[in-house]
């Protein structure tokens, strides 16, 4: 059986669910010592969360891009996660999906979450066949994300960099090793609908 182009993949256990996210070291170290993001981290502004370890390795260059140099695992209820799926919006128009573009338009701009799937990548962070999730939240999810959902918050950014630092040397079996142990996230026949085809 073929596997879905659109898939979740996450690492999760049956309460929670990790995604990733990277930050300067101003808010990522705070909130990964504190367990909740700090006083400057700004509720009201769209923030961006990914469940694959790799395409947020690809999209903060392993931790070495400016402004995003520490990386966050931060573990959620699997309660608020599936809430912001369910409350989502796919970010771009989808003839066949929704209705007509100003119909998109309008549920795009209620919507409280909104989704993209994206190539998801491997260790050299090249594009693979099947996409990745994005999940970005603003308004009340991003509020409820940051004062409910969390259960922790880890700095990864060592690990990034022992992984890195293996695909650097060419030595991929020892990267893979290394890597959080992410498998298809469960739900239900028709729970995705709305966010692809």
């Amino acid at each position: 059986m073929a596997e879905s182009k659109h898939q979740i993949r996450a690492q999760y256990t049956d309460s929670t669910v990790t995604v990733y996210q990277a930050y300067a070291p101003g808010i990522g170290l705070p909130a990964a010592r504190d367990g909740r993001f700090p006083e400057t981290w700004k509720r009201d502004r769209m923030t961006w969360i990914k469940p694959s370890f790799l395409w947020m390795m690809y999209r903060c260059g392993w931790g070495t891009k400016e402004g995003q140099e520490t990386v966050l695992a931060v573990e959620i209820s699997r309660e608020g996660f599936e809430w912001a799926l369910e409350n989502a919006c796919l970010s771009h128009y989808e003839r066949g999906l929704h209705a007509d573009a100003a119909t998109w338009k309008r549920r795009l701009k209620r919507a409280p979450a909104r989704v993209q799937w994206d190539p998801e990548r491997d260790l050299r962070l090249r594009p693979l066949p099947h996409r990745s999730l994005q999940l970005g939240l603003t308004g009340e999810a991003a509020r409820r994300y940051a004062d409910e959902w969390i259960v922790a918050v880890t700095d990864v950014t060592p690990l990034a960099h022992a992984i890195h630092a293996h695909v650097r040397d060419g030595d991929l079996d020892a990267a893979g090793r290394l890597l959080p142990q992410e498998r298809p996230y469960a739900v239900n026949d028709g729970f995705l609908a709305h966010l692809h085809q």
